[in-house]
């Protein structure tokens, strides 16, 4: 899970990436990375650390151009070293280009292996540096930046949401099941592509829509022109977006998050109510999950541990000893709130169940009776390999557990996840249009060993590749096009 943010603006672009990537920083805390172009030369600045330890006014001043991109980086695939943060700037041909993305692929091994017997050499550990490979694969053949896009849609398994300069053009894509999310955003100068919509907020923007899966975006000095390169004939947006990751202030492939996370809420009060004397959020994961479970029971929302707002993400943290240092710092119980009280506690997912049980050990100790635990996802029992961190089946204390002996392990007088079919509902989007792998062991791409239920792609025109054979919907793109296939 990363996020990604690109900006053209007449008036410059630096601080304005700044503060995109400021509002994504719940993304990825490991490093961060800011590239621009002043139509003669790229200039960069990444680090490792969050964005306020890797950017201050004098480096963003020296961040010249009126386009540039910027990434936040929490990996899933390539290791925490200097030489993995993003965005990658090179020279390809005289051609300027720097690129940043989001995702995980499936076949990344496979294609390395394939580019090096073509004597092609690696220098990261990186997806992105081989989606830059094949990229400029495809440029060699053909010059045109469409068609090397269509050529990633063709090659690449997995997820991936990509902003890229080209000779300072900006480009976005996305891959053909939506399973990264992506949208644009109209800026007082300019537009912008990023991760979620609260990029688009911190800058006062006005967002536009979500970059349809499939689909490419090229923003220049005239506008904003997209091309629709595949259509699925289905989608697999993320489950994990709507539970955990999106800020709950995120409009995501058209739902408020928050909402959908409250009526999540709503839903797990009327699969497994409880009597109680209060309903406490795990902060701030639970907070809107609490809200709605406390609405829909009528059972008083008490906030009874406070959050040190100084601290990050627990769930990305690299290793389980320093998730379990955290929490002690992170939370901080109110004993008054809590002696002698039923207390719901509600959160958004059990992991590993080390944390929840830290977590409820707090609670016990501060004086409460019983700890009733509601959770706003369904048991996870498999592996994603597409973008999310997580653990293996062996480490997922629901992988081969019935949820009573997992009440035991983490020590919760109850325990409840929400039905798949109620997250779905609250949710508002359809099953076959949801990638819920982690949940069922069922995945939307090929992987080796597991099940997977494929979607077919069809291959629109615009390019030179338009001969394929062609199936599922197509009347997705039925709008006006120039010669080119550009809208």
């Amino acid at each position: 899970m990363c996020g990604i943010v690109g900006i053209r603006d007449a008036g410059g672009v630096s601080f304005s990436l700044y503060f995109a990537l400021y509002a994504l920083q719940h993304r990825g805390q490991e490093s961060a990375g800011i590239s621009t172009f002043d139509g003669t030369r790229l200039y960069e600045q990444k680090g490792q650390g969050l964005v306020a330890e890797v950017f201050n006014s004098e480096i963003l001043n020296r961040l010249e151009g009126p386009v540039g991109i910027g990434h936040v980086r929490y990996p899933t695939t390539g290791a925490n070293r200097p030489e993995n943060i993003q965005p990658f700037n090179f020279v390809y041909r005289n051609h300027s280009v720097s690129i940043a993305h989001n995702g995980s692929l499936v076949n990344n091994r496979e294609l390395r292996e394939e580019y090096e017997c073509q004597g092609q050499i690696f220098c990261t550990t990186t997806d992105t540096e081989l989606i830059a490979k094949v990229i400029t694969g495809e440029l060699s053949n053909s010059g045109c930046v469409e068609d090397a896009v269509h050529r990633c849609m063709r090659l690449l398994r997995g997820s991936f949401s990509v902003v890229m300069i080209f000779d300072g053009v900006l480009y976005g894509f996305r891959d053909p099941l939506g399973l990264k999310p992506m949208c644009i955003g109209k800026t007082s100068q300019g537009f912008i592509i990023a991760s979620e919509s609260v990029a688009i907020d911190a800058l006062g923007g006005t967002m536009l829509r979500d970059v349809h899966p499939g689909e490419l975006v090229c923003i220049d000095e005239s506008g904003m022109r997209t091309m629709q390169i595949a259509v699925a004939e289905r989608k697999a947006y993320c489950i994990f977006e709507y539970v955990y990751f999106a800020r709950a202030d995120a409009v995501m492939d058209g739902a408020l998050v928050y909402d959908v996370r409250r009526k999540i809420g709503a839903k797990l009060s009327e699969e497994s109510p409880v009597k109680a004397d209060s309903v406490c959020p795990v902060p701030d994961s639970g907070t809107s999950y609490a809200i709605g479970y406390s609405q829909q029971s009528k059972i008083p929302f008490v906030e009874s541990l406070m959050k040190n707002r100084y601290m990050g993400r627990t769930f990305i943290m690299p290793s389980q000893e320093e998730r379990e240092n955290a929490v002690r710092i992170k939370l901080n119980p109110i004993r008054e709130h809590l002696k002698e009280k039923s207390v719901v506690l509600v959160d958004d997912s059990i992991v590993r169940g080390t944390t929840s049980r830290r977590i409820i050990g707090i609670i016990r100790d501060a004086g409460a009776n019983e700890v009733h635990v509601r959770i706003g996802s369904p048991a996870i029992k498999s592996p994603c390999y597409l973008g999310v961190d997580m653990p293996t089946r062996e480490e997922l204390i629901a992988s081969e557990r019935e949820e009573e002996e997992v009440r035991k392990r983490i020590t919760a007088s109850s325990l409840h996840h929400i039905s798949l079919d109620a997250l779905v509902e609250a949710i508002g989007i359809p099953q076959r249009d949801l990638c819920t792998g982690c949940l069922t062991g069922c995945y939307p791409v090929p992987i080796p060993g597991e099940e997977s239920h494929l979607a077919g792609i069809d291959f629109l025109s615009g390019t030179y590749q338009t001969k394929l054979e062609r199936f599922g919907e197509k009347d997705s793109v039925s709008q006006e096009k120039d010669s080119e296939g550009w809208i």
